[in-house]
């Protein structure tokens, strides 16, 4: 079974679990933290996929370390460990917090464009998209890409919408190569 698939039938799963029991902000916080430490520390990935260090040990760690999180997510991350899955945590973080936005009616979206956006525009943006998207609000995440010649690239999820000069100048050449 592929990794997304597998990141998705957890997430889901705890994401149902939290919406059942009133937690899903106070899961959502604990993903937070734990993102920022699957990120960040190497060494603990290196250990919870290490051959040599028995799964009980393995459990035993996160029992002692995680012990401020939730019971749900103690035990995933045990099972986890159990089924040497423990790559797929960023996945299954990454997963709830789209359920947990979708849930709330926000899209993330990244915007690429030849300078940082100021926060007037930002927001013009973000507005603009909300509306496009029939959603709550946009949260938009701004990259300076220099091969944006002017204007802007909007990417959320799998969708693009290239208001750059570059993509009108190739949706014109494609058009009057239609004409010919």
């Amino acid at each position: 079974m592929s990794e997304a698939v597998v990141a998705n039938r957890y997430a889901d799963a705890l994401f149902q679990i939290a919406n059942e029991q009133g937690k899903t902000e106070q899961l959502m916080e604990e993903f937070d933290v734990l993102g920022e430490i699957f990120r960040t520390n190497h060494e603990l990935n290196a250990f919870l996929e290490h051959p040599r260090v028995s799964n009980s040990r393995k459990k035993q760690f996160i029992g002692d370390v995680f012990n401020d999180f939730s019971v749900n997510v103690k035990n995933t991350l045990k099972i986890l460990v159990e089924r040497h899955r423990t790559e797929v945590i960023p996945s299954i973080i990454d997963h709830y917090i789209k359920l947990m936005n979708d849930a709330k009616g926000i899209a993330e979206a990244t915007v690429y464009s030849v300078r940082e956006l100021s926060d007037d525009e930002r927001e013009q943006l973000e507005k603009t998209f909300a509306k496009r998207l029939n959603k709550q609000m946009v949260k938009l995440q701004n990259v300076v890409d220099p091969s944006v010649l002017g204007g802007v690239k909007v990417r959320v999820g799998n969708s693009i919408y290239d208001g750059t000069i570059s993509g009108k100048l190739q949706r014109l050449e494609r058009n009057i190569g239609i004409a010919n």
